[in-house]
């Protein structure tokens, strides 16, 4: 039996397989491995595992130690000389008038040498750059051209749903997307919509796109003349996840039916919604309004009893009034009854006046 334990150099790299040997290894564990470039750090996935002699990988190696507190401080300052070593590459570049963008300068752990991953359209002679560098840095140099994808994995950044980009969070490799899978998803073929940070269409298109190949068999393509109650009707739209189906007759009415309905030829009964007991639903109309609150009968006694002292307060308003004379009552009424006039008079009618 072997222990096997996966390794990841990068936060979102490939994984892997080394001996564990007998080191008590879990996960987030830093460590130090030999590889065929020289010394590294790597950080372990999962607990290791035990296998089969037979079923080990060919060339596999060995776990050197567990990472100490020097060489967590020696990562720490590759990581600061990284930022300078990237700053004079960039002067150089530009004063070499270089067709090439800069994307990343890599210590290795034990510092022999600098990595430089840059993109290009095309081919670039970059000699006369390395030697500028080699002179500078005094270690050895390489130069090595990355695609799109791999500088989005490298930079990282924030994705269209506002998430961490996939390929700098837990995508390991790149899994091949085209624009088919958008069109069996009925996502719009706009560019700026299926693209990503690196100008490639999102890695996410892949994720269901073989989910909606399974839903999407037996279901009746847009334009199909299908039969539906003794009626020839027409598909419309689709609806996939739903698995709803829109038709429309000759007459120009439109329905939605599911697939199992058309399948059957028949309607589904709608499932009455059945109240528990002792609730009934209120609405606007039924609901009644709260009673008023009966007083307890101490305060009507009390009410009924100050009533009935104290007389109402138009009767104390009015007090003693002096009684009107006969002539001043018969005045009000001949004021009442009379029509007001005009002054004027009414204008006599042109038939009088020749008169």
């Amino acid at each position: 039996m072997i222990r096997i334990v996966p390794l990841k150099f990068q936060q979102a790299g490939r994984q892997y397989d080394f001996n564990a040997q007998e080191l008590e290894l879990k996960s987030g564990d830093k460590v130090i491995v030999e590889t065929d470039r020289g010394r590294a750090m790597a950080t372990v996935v999962v607990p290791p595992r035990e296998i089969d002699d037979s079923r080990a990988p060919d060339g596999l190696k060995s776990i050197l130690r567990l990472a100490t507190e020097e060489d967590m401080a020696l990562a720490e300052t590759n990581s600061a000389r990284e930022k300078d070593a990237h700053k004079y590459c960039l002067e150089r570049i530009s004063s070499r008038q270089l067709e090439m963008k800069l994307v990343r300068a890599e210590y290795a752990f034990d510092g022999s040498k600098i990595i430089f991953y840059f993109t290009a359209d095309g081919r670039i002679d970059f000699r006369e750059l390395v030697k500028d560098l080699a002179h500078h840095f005094h270690t050895r140099i390489e130069m090595r051209q990355i695609g799109v994808r791999d500088e989005a994995k490298l930079v990282g950044g924030l994705g269209i749903c506002g998430r961490e980009l996939c390929c700098a969070s837990f995508l390991t490799q790149f899994n091949p997307v085209s624009v088919k899978m958008a069109k069996e998803q009925g996502l719009a073929l706009n560019p700026t919509k299926i693209s990503g940070q690196c100008g490639r269409l999102l890695c996410c298109l892949g994720y269901e796109f073989e989910t909606y190949c399974e839903l999407k068999k037996g279901m009746p393509k847009c334009g199909k003349k299908v039969s539906w109650q003794n009626r020839e009707c027409e598909v419309t739209s689709v609806d996939i996840l739903r698995q709803q189906i829109s038709l429309r007759d000759q007459e120009g009415s439109c329905c939605c039916v599911t697939l199992q309905e058309l399948k059957s030829g028949q309607a589904e009964k709608p499932r009455e919604q059945e109240q528990p007991a002792g609730e009934t639903h209120t609405s606007r109309l039924n609901k009644r309004r709260p009673e008023p609150r009966k007083k307890p009968a101490r305060e009507q006694k009390a009410a009924s009893d100050k009533s009935a002292e104290s007389p109402p307060p138009a009767e104390q308003s009015k007090g003693p009034q002096p009684q009107k004379t006969t002539e001043e009552q018969g005045q009000k009424k001949r004021r009442r009854r009379g029509r007001r006039r005009p002054r004027g008079g009414r204008k006599p009618s042109p038939s009088k006046q020749g008169e």
